[in-house]
């Protein structure tokens, strides 16, 4: 016999907290099904996204160059930046990162790949947005305001004096 003649089938004797709750459900609202799911998109993005630059070798260009991150043919994220290699200065002016790939790290690790494929650089960041400002922070990447250029950026727009 297993028991269950004893049990009422009544909701008198139920216990409240079984009623709105689904079953199995895990505290704070986390369940192991988005646990699973997060762990997998995060290992999905160190394992299958790729970084490839916009950089023409041997193009001087406007200085504006752009990382793409590549997840199997689509990009999925898109860091911005200018460089100058005279004064060691950088400044990241835009990260765009794929909703599904916010939460997993990807943010973090193209900005650490964009100083490993850049030693030397002092990093700067004219970002506000609250997203952006967090993840700089967290990078250690300083504020700038947004008109303050390089110097060899405003001698190279400056017009020649004759």
């Amino acid at each position: 016999m297993s028991g269950d003649h004893a049990r009422s089938a009544s909701a008198l004797f139920r216990s409240a907290t079984h009623l709105g709750a689904p079953p199995h459900a895990a505290r704070h609202g986390r369940s192991r099904e988005g646990l699973g799911r997060r762990l997998r998109r995060r290992i999905r993005a160190y394992r299958d996204v790729e970084f490839l630059s916009t950089h023409i070798p041997g193009d001087p260009g406007s200085g504006q160059e752009c990382l793409l991150l590549v997840h199997v043919r689509k990009v999925v994220g898109q860091v911005h930046y200018q460089i100058c290699t005279a004064c060691g200065d950088g400044v990241i002016t835009g990260v765009d990162i794929d909703e599904y790939f916010l939460s997993s790290g990807l943010g973090n690790r193209a900005l650490a790949h964009l100083r490993s494929r850049h030693p030397g650089i002092s990093w700067r960041s004219t970002l506000a947005l609250r997203t952006t400002r967090d993840l700089l922070r967290r990078m250690r990447i300083p504020a700038a305001p947004a008109d303050v250029t390089c110097v060899h950026a405003l001698a190279a727009t400056a017009p020649a004096a004759d």
